[in-house]
């Protein structure tokens, strides 16, 4: 079937990245050597090429790909990790710095987009999100601008941990060590060059807490 130039262009580069490789790319790989900034526009390119026969998806992670004439994109020792694999919605954005406005899931960057984790990192997958960290307020904390932080839904913790907490008074968010101090409660950054927040308990509604970071490497 006639495939567009688009297509084919997605095609080659899945080829040549196989070459180099030896697994997948990624959809958000695949967009930026294309030029298509959309992941949807990636995913319609896809859907495309898988109807027309060219190539097999497996939508529920994030690298599989298979050349319908060629050898599978997933080497065997990495298709026993993907069967292991659990997909972690990507939330959006979450200020280790000055709090900021809350991202909603409307103006999310990163909406549709998922990261794919191990299952002893998140046992319960169903249970967590996934928020980009801007700023270094959380770097003693070994939490670094550009990191990916793993959040447990609750709306409690106890003194130390590390939550995503919700100022509801100034409808903001913030990442920073939890410690409830009577009426109020100190927001503590992991970093000296920041003053800790302090913020009326009636105030603070907690969103969440870390359980897990994940570095990306490029």
């Amino acid at each position: 079937m006639t495939l567009s130039e688009r297509q084919e262009r997605i095609l080659a580069f899945i080829r040549d990245y196989l070459e180099e490789h030896r697994y997948p790319p990624t959809i958000r790989e695949i967009g930026k050597a294309v030029g298509i900034n959309s992941t949807s526009v990636v995913k319609y390119n896809l859907d495309r090429l898988q109807k027309k026969g060219y190539i097999d998806r497996r939508e529920e992670v994030s690298r599989g790909l298979r050349l319908k004439d060629g050898p599978s994109l997933v080497p065997q020792a990495l298709r026993a990790l993907l069967t292991q694999l659990v997909e972690v919605p990507k939330y959006g954005i979450i200020s280790a710095g000055t709090p900021i406005a809350a991202v909603g899931q409307q103006d999310n960057p990163f909406a549709g987009e998922t990261l794919a984790l191990t299952q002893d990192l998140v046992p319960k997958a169903s249970e967590v999100y996934a928020l980009q960290v801007k700023g270094d307020s959380m770097i003693d904390a070994l939490v670094s601008d550009g990191d990916w932080v793993i959040i447990q839904h609750q709306t409690t913790a106890q003194a130390r941990d590390m939550v995503v907490a919700w100022i509801k008074d100034r409808e903001e968010t913030t990442l920073k060590y939890y410690f409830p101090e009577g009426r109020r409660v100190r927001l503590q950054p992991a970093n000296p060059a920041y003053e800790p927040i302090y913020v009326p308990a009636s105030q603070l509604e907690i969103q969440g807490k870390v359980v897990a970071v994940v570095r990306p490497f490029v």
